[in-house]
C-alpha cells in the first residue's frame, strides 16, 4: 500500500531515509560531491527541509520523495561546516557553494499561488510500479493554480512520460552547454494552469 504525507509530518526520525531516496535518485547529479550514497547521505541530511518534501512510503519507508516550493521558498538549507566536516574542508566548502548556486534561488517566474515540484525521484527498489504517481497525484491535490516542473533532463523519458500523462505540458526546452559530456541535449520544463 503506498501512502503519501510531508517528511515533516514523519519527524526526525525519518530525515535520514528520505535523504537516502533523493540522494540514491540523483547520484548521478551529486556524484562531483561524492559517487557514494552513504557519504552524500551523511552531507545532505542536515540540509533538506522537511516542511518541503513530499514523500510516498511503501510499507511505512520512503519509496519516493519531491519536493514542493512556492515563490522564494527554498527545499535546502545548507550549512557549510556541516558539509566540510563529512567531504572535508575545501570540499565541502566547493559544495556549499554549488548547492547555493544551483539548487537554490527562486525562478524568475516564481510568485504566490504557483508551486514548483521538483526533485523527483523513486527508489530504485520501487521504481515502475506507480509510487512517483501516487505521490504527483497528492501533490496535484494542493490548492495551487499551477504547477511547474523545470529543468528535466530530455533523456529522461520515463519522468517526461508520466508527467504528460498527468497532464503537464511542455513550456520551454534550454539546450545543455557541452551536452555530449552531460550525456544529454537539452533540459524540458512543463507546467500546469488550473485555472
Amino acid at each position: 500500500m503506498i501512502e503519501t504525507t510531508r517528511a515533516d509530518e514523519l519527524g526526525e526520525e525519518y530525515r535520514y531515509r528520505v535523504t537516502e531516496v533523493l540522494v540514491r535518485g540523483f547520484a548521478e547529479d551529486f556524484e562531483y560531491f561524492s559517487k557514494d550514497p552513504k557519504v552524500l547521505a551523511d552531507a545532505f541530511e542536515h540540509m533538506i527541509l522537511l516542511d518541503r518534501f513530499h514523500v510516498a512510503l511503501v510499507d511505512g519507508e520512503p519509496a519516493a520523495v519531491a519536493v514542493v516550493t512556492e515563490g522564494a521558498q527554498e527545499c535546502f538549507a545548507p550549512d557549510r561546516r556541516q558539509l566540510q566536516r563529512v567531504l572535508g574542508r575545501m570540499h565541502g566548502a566547493i559544495t556549499d557553494r554549488i548547492i547555493r548556486s544551483q539548487f537554490m534561488g527562486a525562478d524568475d517566474g516564481a510568485r504566490e499561488g504557483l508551486a514548483e515540484i521538483g526533485f523527483v525521484t523513486t527508489a530504485p527498489l520501487h521504481q515502475g510500479k506507480g509510487v512517483a504517481t501516487a505521490l504527483m497525484r497528492d501533490i496535484l491535490e494542493l490548492p495551487y493554480d499551477e504547477f511547474v516542473l523545470r529543468d528535466i533532463k530530455n533523456t529522461n523519458v520515463a519522468a517526461l512520460g508520466l508527467y504528460a500523462k498527468l497532464g503537464f505540458i511542455e513550456t520551454r526546452r534550454r539546450p545543455v552547454r557541452f551536452a555530449k559530456r552531460a550525456g544529454f541535449s537539452t533540459y524540458v520544463s512543463m507546467g500546469l494552469n488550473r485555472t
